[in-house]
């Protein structure tokens, strides 16, 4: 189905978790809805498993877990953002799987989220994933309306 990108020098980013894909321009907050973080795309989880959408450098983790950001191979800079507030919960209902510096794969596991306590605690459980240098590289956004995590390519960044 998506043959026809995987080509050498090219970015995929996958979910980074499973359910329903939001317009990035849908998600409650301007930093992202108006792209001031980057292009990128969103995912109401259903689950709260939350993978690595490219294979790369775990270059942040933030000391709250609730955001990652990952350097790929081909220079891309992906942020993977837990929830909206969620810095709020300092740490609470989110568990690392990973740690900052290291190489991970595509769909590798690299934290867990209590999506249940997130929901009560937080503005929002919506998962956002913006390619923070998108100013520099061209960001395709794919047309899925579901994703499976480590799966379902929402995001191509052509060479």
């Amino acid at each position: 189905m998506f043959k026809k990108w995987f080509k050498k020098n090219h970015d995929q980013l996958v979910s980074p978790v499973t359910g329903q894909v939001v317009a990035l321009e849908d998600v409650d907050d301007p930093v992202f809805s108006q792209k001031m973080m980057g292009e990128g795309i969103a995912v109401d989880p259903e689950a709260g498993t939350i993978v690595a959408p490219v294979s790369g450098e775990l270059i942040q983790l933030s000391d709250t877990l609730h955001a990652f950001g990952i350097r790929s191979k081909e220079g891309a800079e992906v942020l993977v953002h837990v929830g909206l507030e969620t810095v709020s919960l300092k740490g609470n209902g989110f568990e690392a799987l990973v740690k900052q510096g290291e190489t991970v794969s595509a769909g590798q596991h690299i934290l867990k989220a209590d999506l249940d306590y997130i929901g009560q605690h937080a503005k929002s459980k919506t998962v956002i994933m913006v390619v923070t240098n998108s100013s520099e590289k061209e960001v395709e956004v794919q047309k899925e309306t579901r994703a499976t995590a480590g799966e379902t390519v929402l995001l191509h960044i052509p060479s």
